[in-house]
Formats: structure tokens, sequence, C-alpha cells
């Protein structure tokens, strides 16, 4: 629990922080500006979903694979945008689209924690 929430509050804070410099400092394209504002969604809905999954792995539910698929898709998925709205280039094609891959594994490892939950949980 206490990493889940370790996380979720440091991607959190970094996309709040990288929305209000993308606002502000960001010198780019429209483009650009826009991949930089999916990054920024991207990962403040994903660090919320791991604060989902740090009471769940507290109520004794196994949840952490969706906690590492969400951080491994932030990571790629947000990463590569921020990157792409940031230089105009991406890093390593396909790196966005499995980071997406990520993402929704995360979800569905959620929903499978949930489904292996015993009733009581």
């Amino acid at each position: 629990m206490r990493l889940w929430l370790i996380l979720a509050g440091l991607n959190g804070a970094t996309a709040v922080a990288l929305d209000a410099w993308g606002w502000h400092g960001l010198e780019t394209d429209p483009f650009g500006r826009e991949m930089f504002g999916f990054a920024v969604r991207y990962q403040i809905w994903h660090a919320l979903a791991m604060v989902g999954v740090a009471w769940a792995v507290a109520r004794g539910l196994k949840a952490d694979l969706a906690g590492g698929l969400f951080q491994a898709g932030i990571l790629l998925f947000s990463g590569t945008l921020y990157l792409l709205g940031f230089t105009g280039e991406v890093p390593m094609q396909g790196l966005a689209p499995i980071g997406g891959l990520f993402l929704i594994a995360g979800w569905l490892a959620l929903a499978w924690a949930g489904f292996k939950a015993p009733k009581s949980a």
C-alpha cells in the first residue's frame, strides 16, 4: 500500500507541475501543446487510479500488478507524449501505444483483483 500511495502522490504532483509549466512556459506549436496536455491528463487520472490500488491492497486484494502496470504505462505513454510535446520528436516508435496497452492492462488487472476478492472484501 505504501508504495502505491507514494507513487500516486509523486505522479499527481508531477502532473500538476508539468501542466502548469506546459501552460505557462512550454514554447511549442499547438500540436505539441495538445500532446503535452494529453500526457498530463493520462498521468493525473492514473495517479488517482493508484490511490485505488493502494486502497485495494490495504484491504488485502491482490492489486499490486495493476499498480505496476499503471506506473509503467504512465512512464511509457505520458513520458513519450511529454517528449513529443517538448521536442517535437518521438524518442522511439511504439512506446506510447505500448504504454497505452499497459494502462489498459492495469485496469483489467484491477478488475481481476476485484473479481478474485472474497465477497466480504
